[in-house]
């Protein structure tokens, strides 16, 4: 891994770097991606502010991914990634079905051309996985993908 001036963190070999900063300043051209529940409740963590800038709760209720799946929304020329990664919103995701919903992302990334995905350190928050071992999935999904990950940290 290098270390920039900037405080950002490019990983050897990959398409992933981590940057410190806001996600919702990253260019509007990039997708964005970040983890949810199958029952779309959205009420803490940055869920609550993706539900606020992005709506279409009904939209997702209506794809009715299962944890392992992928719901998205198009918003001008990104999409809006939702990885479902648990069933309801008190419950704890596995490393698993993170896996399988990033996967589902890059198909649907690498279907529509999509080039960029921004999100934040996904599962560690309140959902607490561990940043490195969500790391090494992350890097593992994308490595052949052709598309570039910026993981956002405050």
């Amino acid at each position: 891994m290098a270390l920039s001036d900037k405080g950002e963190a490019a990983y050897e070999n990959t398409r992933v770097k981590e940057v410190k900063g806001d996600l919702f300043t990253s260019p509007p051209n990039e997708s964005l991606a970040h983890c949810i529940s199958a029952d779309i409740k959205m009420g803490k963590g940055i869920a609550v502010l993706f539900k606020k800038k992005f709506g279409g709760v009904d939209e997702l209720h209506k794809q009715a991914q299962k944890p392992g799946g992928l719901a998205v929304l198009k918003r001008g020329p990104r999409f809006i990634y939702y990885l479902v990664t648990k069933e309801k919103f008190w419950q704890k995701p596995t490393y698993e079905t993170l896996q399988q919903s990033l996967v589902a992302m890059s198909n649907h990334a690498m279907e529509h051309a999509v080039t960029d995905i921004s999100m934040p350190m996904i599962g560690c928050g309140l959902d607490q996985l561990q940043w490195s071992r969500v790391l090494n999935i992350i890097k593992d999904v994308f490595k052949t993908s052709g598309i570039f990950i910026t993981i956002y940290r405050l």
